[in-house]
């Protein structure tokens, strides 16, 4: 119940505020900050440094695989010219590689040829998913390359049948295995794979 002034009119009672007073300035709404990006991840992509380090290096590892496949075949003509000594070590020989990387499990049918693709194809995607979540760098560059250097190998198959080996590492009359630029990036990516597995693992976990 309300009380009553002198005057007859209605007093509010304890505790209320007149609807007809002006609002509080403490009461007004404060625009709201954006939300910021979280950790380590950019506002415009929503990707981590991780992931851009390592859809780079992937990038980069195809381009440079296929630039240097296209000029050695179809520009310099190594076919024609090999065998090039390119330095002490290496020579530029032409190898059509029916296997994976450095010759091994050769393929000479059909059905295998198209097993490795698709094989290639899905592994490049788990791997691709793999960068997306990591915040690893060196784990998701190292990634990158394998994803990049399997990419490459693909177009290989689809284009030519086989994949384009030219690069011969030898010593003397030593010779090791042919490869390219894409097998090189995927034995990179192999090995900080593992460094990062048994050595950086452990030391994030330590934090």
């Amino acid at each position: 119940m309300s009380k009553a002034n002198e005057t007859g009119a209605p007093l509010p009672e304890a505790g209320t505020t007149s609807q007809a007073g002006p609002q509080r300035s403490g009461a007004a709404t404060r625009p709201r900050s954006p939300r910021k990006p979280g950790k380590g991840r950019t506002a415009r992509t929503g990707l981590s440094t991780a992931a851009i380090l390592g859809f780079s290096a992937a990038l980069i590892t195809l381009v440079l695989d296929q630039a240097t496949k296209l000029y050695t075949l179809f520009v310099f003509d190594l076919p024609v010219k090999e065998p090039v000594e390119f330095a002490p070590f290496i020579n530029l020989i032409v190898v059509w590689n029916r296997g994976i990387s450095y010759g091994l499990f050769q393929q000479n049918s059909d059905l295998g040829r198209w097993t490795l693709i698709v094989v290639s194809i899905l592994a490049a995607i788990g791997l691709s998913v793999w960068i997306r979540r990591t915040t690893a760098k060196l784990l998701a560059t190292s990634l990158g390359l394998i994803v990049g250097g399997a990419i490459g190998n693909v177009i290989d198959r689809l284009a030519y049948g086989a994949v384009f080996d030219f690069i011969q590492f030898h010593i003397g009359s030593w010779s090791w295995y042919v490869f390219n630029v894409a097998d090189a990036a995927i034995v990179a990516g192999v090995v900080g794979l593992l460094y990062d597995s048994f050595v950086l693992e452990g030391r994030r976990a330590k934090k």
